[in-house]
């Protein structure tokens, strides 16, 4: 248990920063799957529309401090050659890559 009146009030931050960070998090990995269905059935025009709120999601989770701004850049690479490859036609698209 803390002390101290300003330990006490970084337990409540903490607290916040948590549930915040948890729900931010949980609804980038809901895009992030809707994006992976997409590659799974083969969709090249819908993946490329959904990467781009992939995108979005992880610069404003980045931004938020959610995540760290280098596991959004490379999460953005991972998924954009996901899409590169299902345009190539090639067999790890549909792996996840």
């Amino acid at each position: 248990m803390a002390h101290s009146l300003s330990a006490q009030k970084r337990v409540r931050q903490n607290e916040k920063h948590r549930i915040r960070n948890r729900s931010v998090k949980s609804e980038l990995k809901t895009e992030i799957r809707k994006f992976q269905d997409l590659v799974r059935d083969r969709k090249v025009p819908e993946a490329k529309a959904a990467l781009g709120k992939v995108y979005k999601a992880l610069d404003q989770v980045a931004a938020k401090g959610a995540i760290h701004r280098n596991t959004a850049g490379r999460k953005k690479s991972r998924l954009t050659l996901q899409v590169i490859a299902l345009e190539k036609g090639g067999a790890t698209a549909a792996a996840g890559a």
